[in-house]
């Protein structure tokens, strides 16, 4: 039988300062080159901060290039609609990319990279968003 992975309790969790909310444009993304990839910061027009793998689930297409609007991202290749807060594509489309725990401290933004390939999908709660 299979066993469900513990989940990550919070406190546990690295949190890497990548920045000022301010250096993300509302409405808008900015790009944080990783050892694990590139992760797209967006930032909505509500300030609300979300963290995705920059890649499309559809073609890989850079998600950071995409249009914000509400708590989603379009993608600019094929027009996937991808929700900021879980990484899951809206229907009909299918697919998901990585979401990545993100935290903002005054306007500091920190993002915990080592739960970036657990959170496929979602954060675990680590971030709040979901």
């Amino acid at each position: 039988m299979e066993t469900a992975a513990p989940e990550t309790a919070i406190s546990e969790i690295a949190w890497t300062h990548v920045g000022s909310i301010d250096d993300i444009p509302v409405l808008g993304s900015r790009v944080v080159r990783t050892a694990q990839g590139d992760i797209a910061l967006f930032r909505t027009a509500a300030d609300e901060i979300f963290a995705l793998e920059d890649s499309c689930p559809h073609k890989n297409g850079p998600l950071s290039q995409g249009i914000v609007h509400g708590r989603r991202v379009t993608c600019p290749l094929h027009g996937w609609v991808i929700e900021l807060a879980t990484g899951e594509a809206v229907a009909p489309d299918e697919g998901r990319t990585g979401h990545v725990p993100v935290r903002v401290e005054g306007r500091g933004v920190s993002l915990a990279l080592g739960e970036a390939k657990l959170s496929r999908g979602g954060c675990r709660k680590a971030c709040g968003h979901v």
